[in-house]
């Protein structure tokens, strides 16, 4: 924590967005990295004349460029100072910028923007293998998605478990990787449309979105009532800053409670909307093929109407 610079004022919007030393930028470089291979993929595409949604290309680098600028500006430095900054990052990288990156449809980009020869063939080999593998289906279950919630909010502070994490860089740098994975695990499922090793259901994908809404609602509501604070480490940082560190955690409290849930609300929106498209192109296509063929429930009850008709003549 002693190489780490942190401001001496109170934070400001525009304290938030300057370029500030960080010492380890290892999310920022990750999100370049994304963003540069996105970008050759979307690239090689629309040169090749077959296409790529620009909305799927806008989406994924605005999930770039929120990723280096929650993790690359000044944000993170105040991120080792004071809890509702960190609790800020936390609900970024777990809540919105998953999404983002899930909607651009990266794996779908990957299959067929990389070429069919050398390299890219064995890169497209080892995407297949991992789609057909156990750990991918283990990975992208919701019996691991919810818990990984659970220990990001409940276990994480209740625990105990956040002072020691977060008393080295390494700690904090570790820790914001795993939110930051623990939200494409549990987003993954819900919203992308690539290639999957298993397709939840429609009222699966609502169900977990709306106990992921209440974790962390309910977490809010606990910090914005608790009276002393959850991690000591933040309590010095805080008030040398001249912030009550009580109010500052009652500030990070209100953000898991309202910002966590903006979010939320419009994936839910979004499965919705799948989910009623979905069943209107179902019924069409099935009203189509009864035009065509007939529809066999249907012809069946005719005919046993025709036969007890039979009967009473």
């Amino acid at each position: 924590m002693t190489t780490v610079w942190i401001p001496d004022a109170p934070p400001t919007l525009g304290g938030f967005l300057t370029p500030a030393p960080l010492p380890a930028p290892v999310l920022p470089i990750l999100a370049g990295l994304l963003a540069v291979a996105y970008l050759a993929g979307a690239i090689r595409m629309w040169a090749r004349g077959r296409g790529w949604p620009v909305w799927r290309t806008i989406s994924f680098l605005l999930g770039c460029v929120a990723l280096a600028a929650v993790t690359g500006l000044a944000v993170e430095n105040y991120g080792y100072a004071l809890f509702s900054v960190f609790m800020f990052q936390q609900l970024t990288l777990m809540m919105a910028i998953p999404p983002l990156l899930v909607l651009g449809s990266p794996g779908t980009l990957l299959l067929r923007a990389t070429p069919h020869h050398g390299p890219g063939l064995l890169v497209l080999r080892a995407a297949s293998h991992g789609l057909r593998s156990r750990t991918a289906r283990w990975l992208l279950s919701p019996w691991l998605a919810v818990p990984l919630y659970l220990a990001a909010f409940y276990g994480l502070y209740l625990a105990n478990f956040a002072d020691p994490i977060l008393s080295t860089i390494t700690g904090h740098t570790l820790l914001e990787v795993g939110f930051l994975v623990a939200g494409m695990l549990f987003t993954i499922p819900i919203l992308s449309s690539d290639p999957l090793p298993v397709r939840m259901s429609h009222g699966g994908r609502a169900l977990d979105v709306f106990a992921e809404a209440a974790l962390h609602a309910f977490f809010g509501v606990f910090l914005m009532m608790a009276t002393t604070t959850l991690i000591d480490g933040f309590a010095g940082p805080t008030s040398a800053l001249g912030i009550d560190p009580i109010e500052d955690q009652g500030l990070a409290g209100g953000l898991a409670w309202s910002y966590g849930e903006a979010p939320t609300l419009l994936m839910l929106i979004y499965v919705m909307h799948r989910w009623f498209r979905d069943d209107t192109a179902q019924a069409v296509a099935a009203d189509r093929r009864a035009d065509v063929h007939g529809d066999p429930e249907l012809d069946a009850y005719n005919d046993y109407l025709a036969r007890l008709h039979q009967k009473d003549t």
